[in-house]
């Protein structure tokens, strides 16, 4: 049998916010735009889309493709260079800023986890660090970055994997937790060399 407790919900760090109020009416307000504005706008209209983020202070660099499904949490925290891609249904959740380096891609559904809580804490408290991922990365579908994550230069998480640790460069990881299977071909050694 169970017993009810009673406590002053006043005092309870679990219901204390994480998140000022200005950060929660920004969210309300990007809420309203992406909805109606970005997620309804036709799918090669991705200078729209980076105009949009711009408003709400991403930086977006030239001939990026953001689809009208990818969900951004907080556009402030956003940096794309150039030439980024941004799938359908790609989760960027960026409490902290979440950096995309030149022609990084981010597949369907994957997620880029800028948050987590410490589950140590009695106030389970929210904790956040940025994620870098840098140029010519491929975060592969359904796949997850955990916070504070470096994805070195041309690394690939495979489909369905988590990166739990930094990816080293020109490496293929997969599974769960990722891990490094192969070395990627360097293009841009072979094109720099000639």
């Amino acid at each position: 049998m169970s017993s009810i407790v009673s406590y002053n919900h006043e005092v309870d760090p679990y219901t204390r916010p994480s998140f000022p109020l200005r950060n929660k009416l920004l969210r309300v307000i990007w809420g309203i735009v992406y909805n109606l504005l970005f997620k309804l706008s036709p799918r090669p209209f991705h200078e729209w889309r980076s105009f949009l983020l711009r408003c709400f202070g991403a930086r977006v660099g030239r001939k990026c493709r953001i689809y009208p499904l990818a969900k951004i949490w907080a556009p402030w925290n956003l940096i794309c260079e150039d030439v980024v891609v941004v799938a359908d249904e790609a989760i960027i959740y960026n409490p902290s800023p979440i950096h995309l380096c030149s022609h990084s891609t981010i597949s369907q559904q994957a997620y880029l986890c800028g948050a987590s809580h410490d589950f140590d804490g009695p106030d389970f408290k929210l904790i956040s660090k940025p994620i870098y991922i840098e140029a010519y990365v491929w975060v592969c579908a359904r796949s997850t970055v955990l916070m504070g994550l470096t994805l070195e230069e041309g690394s690939i998480l495979g489909l369905g994997s988590i990166a739990t640790k930094n990816l080293e460069s020109w490496s293929v990881y997969v599974g769960i937790p990722a891990k490094k299977v192969k070395q990627r071909c360097n293009f841009l050694f072979s094109i720099n060399s000639k």
